[in-house]
C-alpha cells in the first residue's frame, strides 16, 4: 500500500507555525504536533530491513507511537483485537451509543476534560450495570469505546458500548438473552441522564469542576442543568451482531480511531483541507467539504484527551479484575471451548509487505537508520517510503 496522497501529517507540516503564531497551544498539543508531523520520516530514525530471498535492503522509518497519530493506529488495532478475540462468545452482541449533548461542551472546554470524560465513563458503567441487575437480573458485561469528535470534527463525545447478550446471575448462573433489543433505548436515556446529572451535581459541590466565565454562580449552572434535563439525551442501539466474526471487525473499525484519518483526505490547496464526510441528517450519504487549514487543526486538537487517560474500558463481568473466571464460567455454562485454545486470527495478513525485487514477504533487520535533530521543519526532508508505513520498529 503506497503512501496517501495528502495526508494530516501534511496540513501540520505545512500550516502548524502558522497556527501556533496565532494561537496559544499547549505542551500536549505541540507535543501531538511534533510527533505526527515526524512519524515515520528521517526527523525519528529508523532501521534497515534485508530480504532473505533476494538481499534487497529496504529502509523503513520509525513511527511516532503517539495515540492521536493517525498513521500509529493500525498495528495498535490490529495487536488490540487480537487480544480481545480470545474473549469473544458465542452470543449475539450489541452496539449501544451513549452521546452527551451539547449543552455540556463548554464545561468539558474549560479544563475540564478528564472529568467530564471520566463522569461520561462512569455514568454509562453504572446505568448498563443498573439496567441490567434489575431489569434483567444479571450482571452485565461489556466494553466501552470514547470518541469525541462528529463527522465535522466538532467537539460531540460519545460512548460506543459492545455488550455480549448474557449475564451472570446473582447465584452464579449465566443467562443469554436472544431479544432483539437487550434494553429499551428509552430506560437507557433516563438512567443516563439521572446518573450523569447527579455525578456532574456532586462534582461541583466538591469543588472538581471549573465553571466557565458564562456560568458565574451556582444559579447558572443550575440553569444549565435544567435545561439540558429539558432536551434530548440521545442513546442510540443498533440490533445485534450476527456473530462473533462481525464484532472483530467492528473493533477493527472503531477501537483506535483518531478524528480524522488520512483516507478520508481528499486534498490540501490554498490554504484549504477538503475531506469526506457522512452526512447523517441525509441518510448517512457521503460527501466532501473544506476547511482553513487552522481549522482543520484546531478541530483536531480539540480532541486531544490528558495523558494517561485510559479510552477504552472494560466493566462488569468483562473487568480485569473478573475477567478470566468469568470467561471460564459462562464457556463451562455455554459448553463451548475456549477461544484462547485456537490460534488468534490474522487481523492483517497484509502488514507485511513484499520484496519489489522478488515478492518475498521475510525480511530481516540489517542495520539502523540515524536519527535526526527531532523537530518539525527537519520532518519534511525524507517522505515515508511504501515500507515505512508497514515495517515500523
Amino acid at each position: 500500500m503506497g503512501r496517501a496522497q495528502c495526508e494530516v501529517a501534511d496540513v501540520f507540516r505545512t500550516y502548524w507555525d502558522t497556527y501556533a503564531r496565532k494561537t496559544t497551544a499547549t505542551p500536549m498539543q505541540i507535543k501531538v504536533a511534533r510527533d505526527i508531523t515526524n512519524c515515520r520520516t528521517a526527523a525519528l530514525g529508523g532501521h534497515l530491513y534485508r530480504c532473505v530471498g533476494c538481499s534487497h535492503i529496504e529502509q523503513s522509518y520509525n513511527s511516532c507511537r503517539n495515540r492521536h497519530c493517525p498513521k500509529c493506529q493500525g498495528s495498535e488495532t490490529a495487536r488490540w483485537v487480537d487480544e480481545r478475540s480470545a474473549d469473544l462468545l458465542p452470543v449475539p452482541y450489541f452496539h449501544t451509543v451513549f452521546t452527551l449533548p451539547d449543552h455540556f461542551n463548554t464545561l468539558v472546554l474549560s479544563n475540564n476534560k478528564r472529568l467530564m470524560y471520566e463522569l461520561l465513563f462512569r455514568a454509562v458503567r453504572e446505568t448498563l450495570l443498573t439496567l441490567g441487575k434489575n431489569n434483567l437480573g444479571v450482571t452485565l458485561g461489556f466494553f466501552a469505546v470514547l470518541h469525541t469528535w462528529g463527522q465535522l470534527m466538532q467537539l460531540h463525545p460519545h460512548v460506543h458500548c459492545v455488550i455480549p447478550a448474557c449475564g451472570v446471575t446473582p447465584s452464579g448462573q449465566v443467562k443469554v438473552f436472544n431479544e432483539r433489543f437487550l434494553l429499551s433505548d428509552k430506560a437507557l436515556s433516563a438512567v443516563f441522564r439521572g446518573k450523569f446529572i447527579e455525578l456532574l451535581k456532586q462534582a461541583h459541590r466538591e469543588g472538581c469542576l471549573k465553571l466557565p466565565d458564562t456560568l458565574p454562580d451556582k444559579d447558572s449552572f443550575e440553569g444549565l442543568l435544567a435545561e439540558s434535563c429539558r432536551s434530548d439525551w440521545v442513546v442510540y442501539s443498533k440490533a445485534p451482531f450476527s456473530g462473533p466474526e462481525v464484532v472483530v471487525k467492528y473493533l477493527a473499525r472503531y477501537t483506535h480511531r483518531v478524528a480524522i484519518g488520512n483516507s478520508r483526505l481528499v486534498s490540501i490547496q490554498d490554504e484549504r483541507v477538503s475531506f469526506r464526510y457522512r452526512d447523517y441528517k441525509d441518510g448517512g450519504n457521503q460527501k466532501v467539504t473544506s476547511l482553513t487549514a487552522n481549522q482543520i487543526i484546531r478541530r483536531f486538537l480539540l480532541h486531544i484527551v490528558p495523558k494517561g487517560f485510559v479510552r477504552i474500558r472494560h466493566c462488569g463481568f468483562l473487568s480485569h479484575a473478573k475477567k478470566r473466571e468469568s470467561l471460564r464460567r459462562i464457556r463451562q455454562e455455554l459448553i463451548c471451548q475456549s477461544r484462547a485454545a485456537t490460534p488468534p486470527p490474522v487481523s492483517n495478513p497484509h502488514r507485511v509487505p513484499k520484496c519489489p525485487c522478488c515478492g518475498g514477504i521475510i525480511w530481516v533487520p540489517c542495520g539502523e537508520v540515524p536519527r535526526l535533530v527531532n523537530t518539525l521543519a527537519l520532518a519534511a526532508q525524507a517522505p515515508p517510503s511504501i515500507e515505512s508505513k508497514t515495517l515500523v520498529s
